[in-house]
């Protein structure tokens, strides 16, 4: 049995356009596949257009994967905003999507909402600190809205029809005249990313790019992490991929005993997992001092070692790195914890000043999919419009979010990716609703309505 979709909007009189035609316009059915946050903007973007939407997804509730982000704080956008934020084949496949809906419409969309900004050094957050508020307030607006959220249901075919879309489900089979892949990629598949759509978006002829784990942590070859795994530290990572530096990133390095995590290792894990992927070598050299040049190190390590006051190698370095830290940077230049400081060579200055500005770890693995907090890679960017995110191959068809090829940097650029591809993947699928004796005359008046439902 095939159900229709019982929403509002359903059908609107040309009456209600300042005529006293009696004809009816039919607004556009849209479909959209996935609950997270490009989904649901999605949802909420094409009912404000009219049209009559319907939201599915295969888990029990929608919206987990917010819950989650930011430390549970929800970091949703950023004021610094630009192409090099964002990664994929194409990053500049970014640009037509926010010169529609981009940082002031973000910031002004939640607000309507109900969600009060709390910025910190350019990253958003709501002000009640909770990324619930921002699930909250959402799900408010779909009630608003009356979009029809499916939750529970699998997905078994997709299916073109002359003008339709049929979705196959487990409970039952549902019709409209757009659809909208916003299922997500591969991170964090507890939260529903896990990768159940994609076949469904291959039967289209859609192809992907390669899926790597993103902003994640990175495990080296070097033994030495396990005496060193809890430290913090300010550092300069640079990733290396068959001996050329193709990234770096400065910040908080946290070290494990498997190898690196933190702000900077996330930031360029994409590269490092792409290298791994495609069998090519990778490698980071890591700067513990990088406000200091080497010259300016090398001098400060003199004045500490050559005072004469007595001080062991180990005591010289107290106050200047942390204290954890100094044993395996001595055992690395080869000296001794206790050998007077005055007594180490310079040449050991020097290894000691080359292990401070380059410690090298090779790459051999990052953590899986369960631990990444994005995915890299998805459908071709060349396979869609850039304008209005609707398929090069198939007509009525839209993505939104992650599984597109684009993905973001630390920062709220996700997030913000997944607000702005829903809301015109939503605008765009919505489109124009149809008429059965439309004139030539009319669309002046229909664009005058779709406006209106819009703002």
């Amino acid at each position: 049995m095939i159900l229709r979709l019982n929403l509002r909007f359903s059908y609107a009189k040309m009456s209600d356009m300042g005529t006293s035609k009696s004809k009816k316009i039919r607004w556009k059915k849209v479909i959209i596949i996935g609950g997270g946050a490009s989904g649901i903007t999605a949802a909420i973007s094409a009912a404000r257009m009219g049209a009559e939407v319907l939201l599915i997804d295969h888990m029990d509730r929608i919206g987990k994967k917010i819950l989650s982000t930011g430390n549970g704080k929800c970091n949703y956008t950023n004021r610094t905003q630009g192409v090099r934020f964002y990664r994929g084949e194409d990053p500049a496949f970014v640009l037509p999507v926010f010169r529609q809906f981009g940082f002031a419409e973000t910031i002004r969309f939640f607000h309507e909402l109900g969600i009060f900004p709390k910025e910190r050094d350019g990253y958003f957050y709501p002000a009640s600190g909770q990324a619930s508020s921002v699930l909250d307030v959402l799900m408010m607006e779909l009630r608003r809205l009356n979009v029809d959220v499916r939750t529970g249901c699998e997905i078994l075919s997709v299916r073109k029809k002359t003008h339709t879309f049929e979705i196959q489900t487990r409970q039952g089979t549902f019709v409209s005249d757009s659809c909208i892949f916003a299922c997500g990629g591969m991170a964090f598949p507890k939260s529903g990313s896990d990768g159940s759509a994609f076949p469904h978006i291959e039967a289209f002829g859609h192809t992907f790019t390669s899926l790597v784990p993103a902003l994640v942590q990175m495990k080296a070859k070097q033994s030495f992490f396990k005496s060193i795994a809890g430290i913090r530290a300010d550092s300069l990572v640079q990733l290396y991929i068959n001996d050329q530096m193709v990234c770096q990133d400065r910040g908080e390095l946290q070290l494990t005993k498997e190898g690196i995590s933190g702000i900077p290792a996330f930031q360029v894990s994409r590269y490092a997992a792409k290298a791994l992927a495609n069998k090519q070598t990778a490698a980071v050299r890591l700067d513990f001092m990088p406000d200091l040049s080497v010259r300016e190190l090398k001098r400060e390590l003199e004045e500490r070692f050559y005072r004469g006051d007595g001080k062991t190698a180990q005591e010289a370095l107290i106050g200047m790195i942390s204290k954890n830290l100094i044993p395996v940077f001595l055992k690395q230049s080869g000296i001794l914890l206790h050998h007077p400081a005055d007594q180490v060579s310079k040449k050991s200055l020097a290894a000691l000043t080359g292990t401070l500005k380059q410690t090298t770890a090779d790459i051999v693995d990052v953590e899986g999919f369960d631990r990444a907090q994005a995915c890299a890679g998805g459908v071709h960017t060349s396979e869609l419009s850039a304008h209005t995110l609707e398929s090069r191959l198939i007509c009525g068809l839209y993505f939104a979010g992650e599984v597109i090829d684009i993905d973001g940097m630390c920062g709220g650029y996700n997030l913000q990716w997944a607000w702005s591809s829903g809301y015109v993947a939503g605008m765009h699928a919505a489109g124009l609703p149809t008429e059965t004796t439309e004139s030539a005359n009319d669309a002046s008046d229909h664009t005058a309505l779709i406006r209106k439902q819009k703002g």
